[in-house]
């Protein structure tokens, strides 16, 4: 038997049930086993599995963003127990990423759980008759839909070695596809999600997802999803029709979206982002780069506050100020907000050649920000940095920078710290996909 990628993992809520496909499995003495979704769910049991999918799609993701956001140089993740933050995924000392270690094995095992989750939720929506139709595609739809983002963030991890898109069978996986096929793949399920959700007529019991917790919310969260992936994709025209049907508002509040969110009752979760203010040895302070980049009166400086004294580690790194984007422990991480669909739309029209539309999406960020409407040259090439630069400043530590500066083939413009240090263009694949 081939030797599976991830740990089949059902997340309930308050309960965590493992299943091995490679082994006999007699469920858990306390919890409900998977048989008991599979025949009959009720919807209480059917929201269980959508309460424990959102709580699954927070697990390691601390990980995933010091990964992209300590190789697109946001950041430094400074631990006493941990060099690896500052050696492996910063290339020192002809340092390799390892196809072992924990920043690439964590992150990936995390999301397939997640996707595992979601496929029991569609084969107990399937087999149930104890709902309507139309609660039914709801379901399914929500399942496709994280199904998608939770793919979408491997595959912005391993670029070029790609993913594995066919899991519901632990016994017969299917093929890695390279990267477009990802992104197609990712795409369709979230096509399927839609047709789903257009459907359907459901609230679900999903605390990060605010106003977007019934199926029309949540069409709308889907489309916004399906306009990154456009993008992604270069498909500039359709990821505009995504906006439209998303919850996208040029004028509309830049934190309105999805979030993970954490809290403190029991069972629950605390960011795993945050790390206080000043705090010495386990530290994210800020890549020196955020400071000296960043334009006068830009007031996301306040992302990177200054230090009472500078933090530095014998490997030779130093920064003055610390990151400072989810500010307590309960802080919400955004899944995907309006500003970032602000910025979508300008890169849509920007690569579109419709400049002036662009340039007054740009002008929203920037005047919200405290800068001066945009005056620089009104060509692509201009207007495309313009807009990676309001992308690194607005969605910093949100796990974007280096995603958007390898799809423009701008890695080479990232800092190098230390002579020897590398730029790194992607993860290798997990051990055990190998």
């Amino acid at each position: 038997m081939k030797k599976i990628n991830y740990i089949q993992t059902i997340f309930f809520a308050g309960t965590i049930l493992f299943i091995s496909s490679c082994k006999k499995d007699y469920g858990s003495l306390n919890g409900p086993t998977v048989e008991a979704y599979q025949n009959n769910s009720t919807q209480a049991e059917l929201n269980n599995l959508v309460s424990g999918t959102e709580s699954g799609m927070r697990t390691s993701i601390a990980f995933y963003l010091d990964d992209v956001g300590t190789i697109g140089r946001e950041l430094y993740h400074f631990s006493n127990s941990e060099p690896r933050y500052v050696t492996d995924l910063l290339g020192a000392n002809d340092a390799t990423l390892s196809n072992s270690n924990f920043y690439i094995t964590t992150p990936w095992a995390s999301r397939y759980r997640v996707i595992k989750n979601c496929n029991v939720l569609i084969d107990a929506a399937n087999n149930t008759t104890l709902v309507t139709d139309a609660q039914k595609s709801g379901y399914i739809g929500f399942a496709q839909t994280i199904k998608a983002y939770q793919l979408l963030m491997n595959l912005n991890l391993t670029d070029s070695n790609g993913i594995r898109v066919a899991v519901a069978d632990p016994n017969n996986l299917g093929p890695i596809v390279d990267y477009q096929m990802g992104l197609a793949s990712i795409s369709s399920l979230l096509d399927s999600g839609e047709t789903d959700l257009t459907n359907a007529e459901i609230v679900f019991p999903l605390a990060g997802f605010s106003q977007f917790n019934d199926a029309a919310g949540l069409l709308k969260f889907n489309r916004a999803l399906a306009a990154r992936v456009d993008v992604y994709r270069q498909q500039w025209s359709d990821a505009l029709t995504a906006l439209n049907a998303s919850f996208f508002n040029l004028n509309g509040d830049f934190y309105t979206g999805v979030n993970h969110v954490f809290g403190t009752g029991s069972g629950d979760q605390l960011n795993p982002a945050f790390i206080p203010q000043n705090q010495n040895g386990e530290v994210r302070v800020a890549h020196p780069s955020y400071a000296e980049d960043i334009l006068a009166n830009d007031d996301r400086i306040g992302k990177a506050t200054l230090r009472t004294s500078t933090a530095s580690i014998p490997a030779g790194l130093s920064s003055n100020r610390d990151v400072w984007v989810y500010t307590s422990s309960t802080a919400a991480v955004p899944i995907i907000r309006n500003e970032e669909l602000i910025l979508i739309y300008a890169e849509a029209n920007i690569q579109l050649d419709n400049f002036s539309e662009a340039i007054k999406a740009l002008n929203i960020i920037r005047t919200k920000h405290g800068l001066a409407d945009y005056s620089g040259a009104q060509t692509k090439d201009a207007l495309i940095d313009e807009m990676l630069y309001e992308r690194r400043y607005s969605l910093y530590f949100e796990g974007h920078r280096w995603i958007d500066m390898r799809r423009y083939n701008k890695l080479n413009e990232l800092p190098i710290d230390r002579p020897g240090d590398d730029v790194w263009t992607e993860f290798p694949l997990p051990v055990t996909e190998q």
